[in-house]
C-alpha cells in the first residue's frame, strides 16, 4: 500500500489539475493556507482529519478519496480484510474507511476512534452532507447546532453535516464509532 502522506500529496495535486486552481485558488476553496497546502503536496505535513475535511469540501469530493480507498469494481464485492483499507491518524481523532466512498450510492462508511479526554471540532462540510453517527461502546457527545448531545453505544443520529459539528470524549477509553457519510449528487 502506498504511503498515506505521498497519496494524499498525488491526490490533491490531481485535484488542483482537474479544477484548473492555483495553490491561492485552492487555499480560497478550502480554508487550509497556501503554505500548508504546498507542504501537504511535497509531503512534508502530515494533515490533520480537521485539514483533510476542509480539503474534501474545498473540493466536494469524499474524505475516503484522500485516503487512497478504491473505489468497488463489480455489484459484488467482498472484502476479506478491512484492516488493509486506507486508515488516518493524528493526535486527535483517527479514520479508517471500512467501505470506501461508493459512487453510485454516493456514500462512505467510517470507523472513527477518539481518545479518551479528546474534542475534535468539525467544520461545515458541503451543502447536502449528511452524517449518520453509531457510537460502537461508551458516550460520544455530539455538538450539533451549537449544543452538545449525548449518543450512547447503539444509538445513532443523523444530521446536516453542512454545519459546524463536533464530537467528544469525556470518558477515560477510546471511543469507537461508525460515521456514514451521505454525498449529495453534485459531490464527486
Amino acid at each position: 500500500m502506498q504511503d498515506p502522506n505521498q497519496h494524499i500529496a498525488a491526490t490533491l495535486q490531481q485535484l488542483r489539475k482537474q479544477h484548473g486552481w492555483s495553490l491561492d485558488k485552492t487555499a480560497a476553496a478550502t480554508g487550509v493556507s497556501k503554505a500548508m497546502l504546498g507542504q501537504i503536496e511535497r509531503g512534508e505535513s502530515s494533515p490533520t482529519v480537521a485539514t483533510l475535511w476542509k480539503i474534501a469540501t474545498g473540493f466536494e469530493t469524499s474524505f475516503s478519496t484522500l485516503l487512497g480507498a478504491a473505489e468497488p469494481k463489480t455489484n459484488l464485492e467482498i472484502t476479506e480484510n478491512i484492516e488493509q483499507n486506507p486508515h488516518w491518524h493524528t493526535d486527535d481523532v483517527s479514520a479508517h474507511a471500512v467501505i470506501p466512498f461508493d459512487p453510485e450510492f454516493r456514500f462512505e462508511l467510517l470507523q472513527v476512534t477518539l481518545p479518551p479526554h479528546t474534542e475534535h471540532r468539525s467544520t461545515a462540510h458541503a451543502h447536502g452532507v449528511i452524517e449518520h453517527v453509531i457510537p460502537l461502546n461508551g458516550a460520544l457527545e455530539m455538538l450539533i447546532n451549537d449544543q452538545w448531545q449525548i449518543l450512547n453505544a447503539g444509538e445513532n443520529m443523523r444530521f446536516d453535516a453542512s454545519q459546524p459539528h463536533g464530537y467528544r470524549n469525556t470518558g477515560d477509553v477510546p471511543i469507537h464509532f461508525h460515521n456514514l457519510i451521505c454525498y449529495s449528487a453534485t459531490q464527486r
